[in-house]
Order: C-alpha cells, then structure tokens, then sequence
C-alpha cells in the first residue's frame, strides 16, 4: 500500500482482542513505547520538561484522541417520538470535528454538516454533536467517517433521510509531503431522499446560507 490513500473498508479495523486489557494497562504500554521512541530520536529523559512526556503522550492516545475506538464511550442515542410531526429537514451544521489520519497519525480539522428527515422519531440536538465526535475520536479516512455518521444516524433514527457532509484541513497534507496548507478535503454521504437533486439542493443552500 505504501504511501496510497485507502480505506480498507467501513467499520474501524479492529483486532478481536483489542480491549482485553484494560485502558490502564493500555496508557502504560504506551508510554513505554513512546519513551522508546523519544530516546530513538535522540531526546533526553532526564530533562525536565521532557520527563513526563511519554506518560501524557499516552493518556492522550487512550482518554482523548482516540477513545473513540471503544464502544463504552459510544454516546446514547436516545430519541423521542415525534409529537410535533416535523416533517421537514433537520440540519445541525458546523459541528467542529477534530480527527487523526489513520496513515500518519496526524490531526484531521474541520466542520461536519448533518442533516435528516424525521420517520416518527427525533434526537436530541448534542446528540448528533456527540455522534460526530464518537467517530473523529479514531484514527480515520475522512470518507469512512461520513459513513460511519451516516449509518449510525439511519438506524438510531429508523430513517433512510440522511445526509453528511465534512469538510475538514488534513495535517498530513499541510505539513508533509506537498505541503499545502491552502487545500482542505470533502467528502459528502447521502441517503434516502437526499439522493434527490431538490432535497439535496436545499441541505447545501442551508449549509452555505444561501437559501432565501
């Protein structure tokens, strides 16, 4: 694969016994590890601003940057019924997302626009919000995150009207190889009716405020 831009496929590859230990044990096996790689590159230990490194390094892997890869910190999806019979679109845009790409481990910055059409039930507003962040919270392929979003809200929902849309400012883009840090990265799902050049008009005139 080297260097190429692939998704392998949409649920987050992971090993059967990937949470056999405990997110303790995980921390401190990090920590080791990133203590190795610290000295590989030359750096002092003994130093101290230096000393506790490996340890946050590690607790920022486990705690935050990535506890979306354990279903336990998968946000409920609650919904309600629908007493108001809304039967119009729902948009929650300019939800900040904050990733890491699978391929370098480097942040993935942006803004994700999701938006359904209610089939008998409704979620509660953060709860996108939190959906969102349960699936950036992983490293991730930008298009597999859409999916994810996209999938997760069909069936907590029980609807097919389902639209996502991200756009987001990739590190390992800006900051390596063509380093270009003008470029940012879309990637757009869509479902049921959205799939519909009207519905999915109006969701991108509401997203860019262009709708009079």
């Amino acid at each position: 694969m080297g260097d190429a831009h692939i998704m392998s496929s949409i649920a987050t590859p992971l090993r059967d016994d990937a949470f056999d230990i405990s997110d303790a044990e995980k921390i401190e096996l990090i920590q080791g590890y990133f203590e190795k790689i610290m000295h590989t590159l030359g750096l002092d230990l003994t130093d101290d601003s230096l000393r506790g490194t490996p340890k946050r390094v590690a607790k920022l892997y486990v705690n935050e940057l990535f506890k979306g890869l354990n279903e336990k910190n998968k946000p409920s999806m609650s919904t309600f019924e629908n007493k108001y019979q809304y039967k119009e679109m729902l948009v929650e845009k300019d939800i900040t997302l904050y990733s890491n790409c699978e391929h370098h481990f480097l942040p993935i910055v942006g803004k994700a626009h999701v938006a359904y059409i209610p089939n008998g039930k409704v979620i509660g507003l953060s709860k996108i919000n939190r959906i969102v962040d349960y699936f950036a919270r992983r490293p991730q392929v930008q298009e597999r995150l859409a999916l994810q979003i996209l999938n997760e809200l069909k069936l907590a929902l029980n609807t097919e009207h389902v639209a996502v849309f991200i756009d987001a400012e990739h590190m390992c883009v800006s900051s390596r190889g063509a380093s270009d840090q003008s470029s940012s990265t879309v990637t757009v799902e869509y479902s049921g009716k959205f799939k519909e050049e009207k519905t999915r008009n109006e969701f991108l005139a509401y997203i860019n405020n262009k709708l009079k």
